[in-house]
C-alpha cells in the first residue's frame, strides 16, 4: 500500500474528531462562564419570549447570570430597548433613579434585568469579555 494512501485514509478517518473541539467562540464563552462561577455568580441558558418591541431580538435561549436575592426586597423586570435605555414591560422608563443609574452601568448587550423574591438576575449576549463580565457581576453583587 502506497504511504500517500495510508496517509489519506488516515486524514479521512480522523477528520471527523476535528469538530468535536469547541472554536474558539465557544472556548471564550465557557471561559467567562467559569470566570463567573469563580466570582460567585451562577448562569444557566433559559429559553426566553421576548417581547415584540425590542429593537434586536434576543436569542430563543439566553444566558442568564443570577444571584441569590436577600429577604424583603421588591420585584422589577427592565429590558433594554437601546443602549442605556430601560423599560418595564408597558414600554415606561425606570421611575427608581437610583435603580436606572445601576442599570446604565452595564453592557449594551444585556437584554433583560429580573428581580423577584428568590433572585436577581441578568440575560446578557456575552460579548465584551472580562470587562462586561465584571460590570455584570458588579451590578448582580450590589443589587442582590
Amino acid at each position: 500500500m502506497s504511504p500517500w494512501l495510508l496517509v489519506l485514509l488516515m486524514a479521512i478517518v480522523l477528520s471527523p474528531l476535528s469538530m468535536l473541539a469547541p472554536s474558539r467562540h465557544q472556548r471564550g464563552r465557557m471561559d467567562t462562564r467559569l470566570l463567573a462561577r469563580r466570582l460567585g455568580v451562577a448562569m444557566q441558558l433559559t429559553p426566553q419570549e421576548w417581547p415584540y418591541w425590542l429593537v434586536s431580538q434576543p436569542p430563543g435561549s439566553c444566558p442568564q447570570y443570577y444571584l441569590v436575592r436577600r429577604q424583603g426586597k421588591d420585584s422589577w423586570c427592565y429590558w433594554q430597548m437601546e443602549p442605556g435605555q430601560w423599560v418595564n414591560k408597558w414600554r415606561e422608563p425606570c421611575e427608581s433613579a437610583s435603580l436606572l443609574t445601576q442599570l446604565q452601568t452595564l453592557p449594551p448587550d444585556v437584554f433583560k434585568a429580573d428581580a423577584n423574591e428568590q433572585m436577581l438576575s441578568v440575560f446578557w449576549g456575552e460579548r465584551g469579555g472580562k470587562e462586561a463580565l465584571s460590570k455584570v457581576v458588579e451590578f448582580l453583587q450590589s443589587t442582590a
